[in-house]
């Protein structure tokens, strides 16, 4: 799995003109699953989310985590983060599950990170064309990847 986290002041997803998930001040994670990916991926990134301390604290250092903050959480699923750019100028995408794989997992990463987290969490939709609207507060972006373990 790899996640891009965007510590946002704002962040929503919309879909067909209806607002589907929405967070103030918060992460915004953007989630890319391969075919390889399973529960251990969910637990690691789930638990690297719930502890990243990103947000500061009254002396301006970047010390405290999405709970501490009682932050917001939005996941909007993004398999073009495992796009391959090897070969040509249009990206390959086959190192991305497909939805018969792909959405139970995801489905089991929203669920696992709100009972990590202690949150809830918002979401926007499998495979939906999605508007993702966000204002990156730092900016602070953080890439994972699973496999990595960095």
């Amino acid at each position: 799995m790899r996640i891009l986290i965007q510590r946002v002041s704002r962040a929503s997803v919309t879909i067909a003109g209806e607002v589907s998930g929405q967070i103030g001040p918060g992460l915004l994670v953007l989630l890319g699953i391969e075919d390889a990916d399973g529960t251990e991926d969910i637990e690691h990134l789930c638990g690297k989310i719930s502890r990243l301390r990103i947000f500061s604290d009254a002396e301006g250092k970047m010390n405290l985590s999405v709970a501490d903050t009682d932050g917001g959480l939005l996941v909007v699923s993004q398999f073009t983060l495992f796009a391959s750019t090897k070969k040509g100028n249009r990206p390959g995408f086959t190192r991305s599950a497909g939805p018969p794989v792909a959405i139970p997992l995801y489905e089991r990463f929203v669920a696992r990170l709100a009972e990590v987290s202690g949150r809830p969490v918002e979401t926007g939709e499998f495979g939906a064309d999605m508007q993702v609207e966000l204002i990156n507060d730092g900016p602070v972006t953080i890439w994972m990847d699973s496999r990595n373990r960095e």
